[in-house]
Parts: structure tokens; C-alpha cells; sequence
């Protein structure tokens, strides 16, 4: 038998330890970014500037696989905006965070509205509480960043990444710790 599973185990073991590398790298930039959010805020978008212009290019590289002359007109415009604001998010990074944190105050508090509606289109079902509690915060949240913007932009974006990062990371942990306890049950 454990010559059988052998392979197998060796690979999940290399497997886990990337995994819970990656979950300690997670966790260090989290904490980090909650710990600097303006610098981390500021990352992400340079981060967006970048993903824009990769983005037009694509749109530029799919203009010509066929699809007829409207579809190429539109592959074109798509990627000269995508590179547009590509290269002025790269060019005005804080503007851009300013920008970026009011868009994204406006998108959790629309999220939070809509998590209400959900309530009460579901407030027979078990646990619909906690879609009235995410919306109530959601809403909160989303006008706290609206209402002390542009100061929020120092704070917002970065300190959510962070909070995203370290959460994830500790998720990530506890699973790759959970897959080490599930090899060594298997191999003892």
C-alpha cells in the first residue's frame, strides 16, 4: 500500500508546503497593506493602470481574428480607451486612487442596497438575517467612503485589499494545515 500512495503523498506534501508558503505570503501582505493602506491603495492602482493596458493591447491583438468590419471598429475603440486609461492611471496615480475609492464607495453602497432588497424578498428563509446585516453594513461602509472622500482615498482601498490579503491568507493556512494533518493520518 505505501508504495502505492508513495507518489501521491510525496506530491501533496510539496504541495501543502507551497501552500502554506503562499498563505504566510498572504497573510505578510495584508498586513502590510493595513499597516501602510496609502502605499498598498496606491499599488493597486498602478496595479489597474497596468491591467488596462495589457487590456488594450489584447483588444488590439482580437481586432483582427475576423468577426467583420464592426467588430474590428469596436475591438479598436475598446483598446484605444483601455490603453488611454491605462497609461493615465500610470501617468496620475493618486488621482486615480481618489477616483478608484469614490467608484468603489459607490459600488458597496449599491452592493448593501441591493443585500436590503434581498432581505425582504427573502425574510422567510433561515439565516435571510445575515443578508439584512451585510446590506446594513455594506450601506455604512460605502457611505463612510463617500462622505470623508477624498480623504478616504488615503485608507479605503488599501486597508480593504489588506483586510482581503490577511483573511485569505489565514483561510489559506489553516487548509494547507488541515491537508498536512490529513497526510500524516494517511502515512501513520
Amino acid at each position: 500500500m505505501a508504495t502505492e500512495t508513495g507518489p501521491v503523498v510525496n506530491a501533496a506534501r510539496r504541495f501543502t508546503v507551497w501552500y502554506i508558503l503562499a498563505a504566510i505570503a498572504f497573510i505578510v501582505l495584508g498586513l502590510f497593506a493595513i499597516i501602510e493602506p496609502a502605499v498598498a491603495g496606491l499599488g493597486v492602482a498602478i496595479l489597474v493602470g497596468w491591467l488596462l493596458i495589457f487590456g488594450g493591447i489584447f483588444h488590439f491583438i482580437t481586432a483582427f481574428q475576423g468577426g467583420g468590419a464592426r467588430r474590428v471598429v469596436w475591438q479598436i475603440l475598446a483598446g484605444i480607451v483601455f490603453l488611454v486609461g491605462g497609461f493615465y492611471i500610470r501617468s496620475q496615480p493618486l488621482l486615480a486612487l481618489s477616483t478608484l475609492t469614490l467608484l468603489l464607495g459607490a459600488v458597496i453602497f449599491a452592493e448593501g442596497i441591493f443585500e436590503i432588497i434581498s432581505y425582504f424578498r427573502r425574510t422567510s428563509e433561515e439565516a435571510s438575517g445575515w443578508m439584512l446585516f451585510n446590506g446594513i453594513v455594506a450601506v455604512l461602509l460605502g457611505a463612510l467612503i463617500w462622505f470623508h472622500w477624498p480623504s478616504s482615498s488615503v485608507w479605503a482601498i488599501g486597508t480593504l485589499v489588506g483586510v482581503n490579503l490577511l483573511i485569505t491568507g489565514v483561510t489559506r493556512l489553516m487548509l494547507g494545515l488541515a491537508g498536512r494533518r490529513v497526510i500524516r493520518h494517511v502515512t501513520a
